[in-house]
């Protein structure tokens, strides 16, 4: 959006790193970067759920002005890593969990789960959570400098994303974006949760 000639993104996008200073780091340049990002996720989200675990369990699927409720973000946050990761950079066809939740504007694709009325208990969806964080830090605690500038092999069959070649690089900062936003969200709808409780 330009004002006055002046191009505002980069001022928003300043003032966004002012306010979350760790915001800067989602966007790391080398292998070691993409490790220290993902600690930090690592932590902040931590503080998230143990925010969470202290609200009534029912409370976790409520959904605050029709987002996404905490257990629906954790379960899309899996549906990421599961299509992103486990599909396309380590090659599984068909990575799904049933509790997977792909985005609402997804056409329905064979294979991929979206069963939205599913109500699983907070700590079934972190286990899966851990499993998948885990299979994200084996894979950044595995890339070097020329594995992180390589492309993916084409994963055939049904499925998300497409069946092409896709940029390492693209596919974790994906994640990153994915995991550093749908937090904020939760951060924010849980201040409305803990003001109904």
């Amino acid at each position: 959006m330009t004002i006055n000639g002046v191009d505002v993104g980069p001022l928003v996008d300043a003032e966004l790193n002012r306010r979350y200073p760790d915001r800067a780091k989602m966007r790391p340049a080398d292998p070691a970067g993409f490790g220290k990002a993902w600690d930090i996720l690592g932590r902040l989200w931590g503080d998230t759920v143990e925010r969470a675990r202290r609200l009534p369990p029912g409370l976790l699927h409520e959904q605050v002005d029709g987002e996404w409720s905490f257990i629906e973000t954790l379960r899309h946050l899996v549906f990421a890593t599961d299509s992103w990761i486990r599909r396309v950079i380590l090659g599984d066809p068909s990575p799904w969990d049933p509790l997977d939740l792909p985005w609402d504007e997804m056409p329905d694709t064979p294979g991929v789960p979206r069963d939205r009325g599913a109500r699983p208990s907070l700590d079934a969806v972190l286990e899966l959570r851990r499993d998948r964080m885990s299979t994200v830090r084996r894979v950044i605690e595995g890339l070097t400098g020329a594995s992180l500038d390589s492309h993916t092999e084409p994963v055939e069959g049904p499925g998300w994303p497409r069946p092409r070649s896709y940029p390492v690089r693209e596919c974790l900062l994906c994640i990153l974006n994915e995991e550093w936003e749908h937090r904020l969200y939760a951060e924010r709808d849980l201040n409305a949760l803990e003001a109904r409780s």
